[in-house]
């Protein structure tokens, strides 16, 4: 096996599965090796990088911040050795194995996430699908490999990021069924003040396009709070008479839990949906089948 610095492709390998892992006892299942065995494996890369790479904290281990930085790199040059020594094999999305990293609002799994597990299960029966929940602060997820595609509004400015815009989309309003927000015209001070509103940010922001809307007509709402994800606040407008948003593609949902949609009285600007990935990943068979399976799921709604 060919060796760089002292550091073959056997122990990048496991590097990466132990970082996608953070667990030995993870890493040996999927390279079929024992525990002591993943652990020696451990031992031989903290010696050849000159790092812990995964240190414990609590019951875990989490990486170091060396770790985390080279995790992008480590995972692109394992997979063009893949490509390297077994060409056209990736074609053959059946042989694959992997797992990708699909991070965005809690509404991409509950909305995509049956379909795009039961199409990996007919396709690519070796790729396993993580779903990761945006986080309140930012991070280049992409750039840092902690995530494989970004789903949903995409509002990243790394210049390197590529970015695909899918839809344009409406917010709506949402309420329990019979709110009386339901009956008679909706205008835009009935909307305003009949009730309190809830807003949906994983930063907890209480304001955005809607109050620069009602703003400019001389109203203004009064948000009681907020909550990060949609359908969290789809739960707690079920049991309040509190008006909330929804996206026009995240209706099902709504109506799922016996919710009502309604147009909202305003003039709102359209709301861009997409996905974003990293370049290194440009080439990539199986990531090129990621994409088109997302991109084609999101079109169908």
């Amino acid at each position: 096996m060919t060796q760089s610095a002292g550091l073959d492709l056997n122990l990048l390998v496991a590097l990466d599965v132990l970082l996608e892992e953070q667990s030995v006892q993870g890493a040996a299942q999927r390279l079929h090796l024992s525990e002591p065995a993943m652990s020696r494996t451990l031992g031989r890369i903290r010696k050849a990088i000159g790092d812990p790479v995964l240190v414990r904290a609590g019951r875990r281990m989490v990486p170091t911040p060396h770790a985390l930085a080279v995790r992008a790199e480590v995972s692109a040059v394992v997979e063009r050795a893949r490509a390297l020594f077994a060409p056209g094999r990736d074609a053959d999305l059946r042989t694959v194995s992997r797992t990708f990293t699909i991070i965005g609002h809690d509404a991409t799994a509950a909305t995509h996430g049956a379909a795009l597990f039961a199409r990996a299960a007919r396709e690519a029966p070796g790729i396993r699908l993580r779903f990761l929940s945006e986080s309140h602060v930012d991070a280049p997820y992409l750039r840092q490999g902690t995530a494989d595609l970004e789903v949903g509004v995409i509002d990243t400015v790394a210049p390197e990021v590529h970015v695909e815009t899918v839809y344009e989309e409406r917010m709506m309003g949402v309420v329990r069924t019979g709110h009386p927000l339901l009956q008679g015209e909706l205008t835009a001070e009935r909307f305003a003040g009949e009730a309190g509103h809830l807003s949906v940010s994983r930063r907890g922001r209480q304001r955005g396009p809607i109050d620069d809307a009602l703003g400019a007509l001389g109203l203004a709402r009064r948000v009681v709070g907020s909550v990060g994800t949609y359908p969290a606040s789809l739960f707690v407008l079920r049991e309040t008479d509190l008006i909330g948003l929804i996206t026009s593609h995240g209706r099902p949902m709504a109506h799922a839990l016996g919710l009502a949609t309604f147009e909202i009285p305003l003039a709102l600007p359209a709301v861009e949906v997409g996905f974003a990935w990293h370049p290194r990943h440009d080439a990539d068979p199986a990531h090129a089948w990621l994409r088109d399976c997302v991109r084609e799921l999101m079109i169908q709604m």
